[in-house]
């Protein structure tokens, strides 16, 4: 085994910034930059740190000196353990300064372009009780603090339902109430958690792999529809139906219900099998002119308020006069090509997950779109000389793809292809920043527009118009 790092308090740091995952970056007084939790952009600290990272240390406050004018009162009560929403204690205009910075160093650091017109972030509408998903885990041993641990409190004998511990599989924080999700979610989430106390059935362990609940998803939708979606790890039906029954029974209004078998080491819930218990197997979802069918699996934007101000932006964007002919790269479930859709001659979608693709089908037919194809399979398999053959050249291409940007042969093509415009919509602003600066080999960068879809979180996604030069 290697030798432990001897822990190393770091004094003074002044913190000037956000990262990833609820760090801070910082620096000390000699220069020395480092990174930490539970610190706010202004603070000025010493730091505790165990572990480096590729050289640079990470670590966490332990005392602060002074106090970032940004910071503000935390209102979760879970706010110290959950790791959900690591930005409550700075206030929501710092955070979407922040980013906004975040956005514009990747391009300065990594894209090194120019850039024509920069349009200040766009905040959310709404802070709390933004998304339309949210998974819970089961637990029957509801995690607790260190303070609580040492001052002899009992362990609630009622297990816990809610996130898992930051960066611990084998823990659960149990929520009592989450600031995410409108309302049923928080009291279906709880009442859930009664109702399997109440029939005594078993939470999971996630070392021993027993216990049979184990997750729950609740899809709340502007429209006002419902999904649950409960896992069990045992097909026991006398238990599942009568489970089941008692929670519809408490809450008749729920659109569809599902329930899913997962026996397995992970709690993933890709190819676990859902089965529709009650309600048509769907809810519909309306995001601008465009209604959507939303099943157990389907891949679709959390935040459905600012969703629609994002796409806005791509349509703002893309300037469509309604001759064009469009590529949707990385479509998902064909949002963004059934958003722009009407704007367009014809648009053509690609996405790896076929099971999206069938859902990108029923929501074109749903809203009689008549000019939206949709291929499934991996974009650089399917994008290809060939392809444009088939399908013209685009005079615009869409593409937003996941956190790790796009494949380099999917930018070379790109290259090839050579559309006028590309309107590239990223939630990763350093890989797009990456892929920029290859695409500057034919391309300029009009336009860039920050979209915070996210709040209390450093996630920050971001819209670049590129224009052949």
């Amino acid at each position: 085994m290697g030798r432990r790092r001897k822990p190393t308090i770091y004094k003074d740091v002044t913190f000037t910034g956000i990262a990833d995952k609820g760090q801070c970056v910082g620096r000390t007084p000699e220069g020395e930059v480092l990174f930490a939790t539970k610190a706010a952009p202004g603070d000025v600290a010493d730091v505790l740190v165990r572990r480096k990272k590729k050289g640079v240390p990470m670590g966490e406050v332990v005392e602060i000196h002074k106090y970032s004018a940004d910071r503000t009162e935390p209102f979760c009560q879970h706010f110290n353990e959950c790791g959900g929403c690591r930005w409550q204690h700075i206030t929501y205009e710092a955070q979407v300064r922040h980013k906004e910075t975040v956005v514009r160093d990747a391009f300065q650091r990594i894209a090194k372009v120019d850039v024509e017109q920069w349009y200040p972030i766009l905040a959310a509408g709404r802070t709390t009780y933004y998304r339309n998903k949210l998974e819970f885990s089961f637990s029957d041993r509801a995690w607790m603090t260190k303070e609580e641990l040492d001052s002899g409190k009992p362990r609630d004998p009622s297990g816990a339902l809610g996130f898992h511990l930051p960066g611990r599989f084998d823990h659960i924080v149990d929520i009592k109430h989450c600031w995410l999700e409108d309302e049923p979610a928080n009291a279906l989430r709880l009442a859930i958690k009664a109702i399997a106390n109440d029939q005594d059935l078993s939470f999971f362990n996630v070392r021993s792999r027993s216990g049979m609940m184990r997750q729950m998803v609740v899809r709340v939708a502007t429209t006002g529809e419902v999904m649950l979606i409960v896992i069990f790890t045992q097909p026991d039906m006398d238990k599942i139906k009568r489970f089941l029954d008692t929670v519809i029974e408490q809450f008749p209004d729920l659109t569809s219900v599902f329930y899913g078998i997962n026996d397995k080491a992970n709690d993933s819930l890709y190819g676990v099998d859902m089965e529709t218990y009650s309600g048509p197997g769907y809810i519909e979802e309306q995001l601008g002119h465009v209604r959507f069918r939303i099943g157990p699996q389907s891949f679709f934007q959390t935040n459905t308020h600012q969703g629609k101000a994002l796409y806005d932006t791509v349509v703002e964007f893309a300037d469509l006069k309604g001759t064009e002919n469009v590529y949707d790269l990385y479509t998902g479930l064909g949002s963004i090509a059934l958003y722009v859709a009407d704007k367009c001659l014809q648009v053509v979608g690609i996405e790896e997950i076929e099971a999206a693709i069938e859902d990108a089908k029923v929501n074109a037919e749903l809203n009689q779109i008549g000019n939206a194809t949709f291929y499934a399979g991996d974009v650089k398999d399917i994008l290809t000389a060939e392809f444009a053959q088939k399908h013209g050249k685009p005079d615009l291409l869409i593409t937003d793809p996941p956190r790790a940007g796009m494949h380099p042969q999917v930018v070379s093509m790109l290259l090839e292809l050579a559309a006028p415009k590309v309107v590239y919509v990223s939630c990763n602003p350093a890989t797009q920043a990456r892929d920029l600066q290859l695409l500057s080999e034919k391309y300029k960068v009009l336009k860039v527009k920050p979209v915070d879809m996210f709040p209390q979180t450093s996630h920050i996604e971001n819209v670049a118009l590129l224009a052949l030069k």
